[in-house]
């Protein structure tokens, strides 16, 4: 997530639209924001967010730098319930960098929450250790398609809980060859979910993705003009 405390004029008040107090989140959520110093959210994540958190299933335009992981992170962590230990949250990444970037991410926006156990599950890790993570229970799992799919074939990863699916640079899985290890870990997840959506190349990648034509419910696109691009460049550090 990208700190937008710059966003505005030396002086200048941040319209009320654009701050984070104005989101309806969880209290924890908004206290740990505020001791982290996020204040004002950049384009993205004020035009995404209070559509994710009303629900909607979400198409995002959104390059990294952008603060999209806060976009999907504060939506999914807000519709936790962290005494149910299932998970309930699938974050996809193209990369096991990326998997670990936004999994640091989400335990750090997570902090003031008790007990959220983040897992992730990628290549390069002995699946004996991700199975271990596993059967301690988890809440959010972010991983690769590749490696999430063979815990569904295990029968070591259970998605009956999911309430959220995220697929994070959506068009760099697809060009990597991810769609069809993407459309079987899809068909596994409740079809009453949330799916949310984020691309750099927007459409293209959301009329390709199985996730985007397998969603359930009604579908809101989220895409930055050539403004929002610049003050979220100026606005991120």
């Amino acid at each position: 997530m990208t700190a937008s405390t710059s966003g505005t004029p030396d002086g200048a008040a941040i319209p009320a639209s654009r701050r984070f107090s104005s989101l309806p989140l969880n209290p924890a959520l908004l206290d740990n924001l505020q001791q982290l110093g996020y204040t004002e959210m950049t384009p993205i994540q004020a035009a995404a967010l209070p559509l994710a958190l009303s629900g909607k299933d979400l198409i995002a335009q959104a390059q990294t730098g952008s603060g999209k992981t806060a976009a999907f992170a504060l939506t999914l962590l807000d519709r936790l319930n962290p005494r149910r230990f299932a998970v309930q949250a699938l974050v996809l990444c193209p990369t096991r960098e990326l998997a670990d970037q936004v999994t640091v991410e989400l335990r750090r926006l997570a902090r003031a929450q008790d007990n959220i156990k983040v897992v992730t599950l990628c290549g390069g890790v002995p699946l004996r250790m991700q199975n271990a993570s596993l059967e301690h229970g988890a809440h959010i799992v972010v991983g690769t398609p590749g490696r999430i799919m063979d815990h569904l074939a295990r029968g070591t990863l259970d998605l009956e809980a999911l309430n959220t699916l995220v697929l994070d640079e959506a068009d760099r899985m697809l060009d990597m060859g991810f769609f069809d290890d993407i459309a079987t870990v899809v068909r596994q997840c409740p079809m009453q979910r949330q799916t949310l959506l984020f691309s750099a190349t927007y459409p293209e990648a959301s009329t390709r993705s199985p996730a985007s034509s397998c969603a359930s419910r009604s579908r809101s696109r989220c895409r930055r003009s050539s403004a929002a691009r610049r003050s979220s460049s100026a606005s991120t550090k």
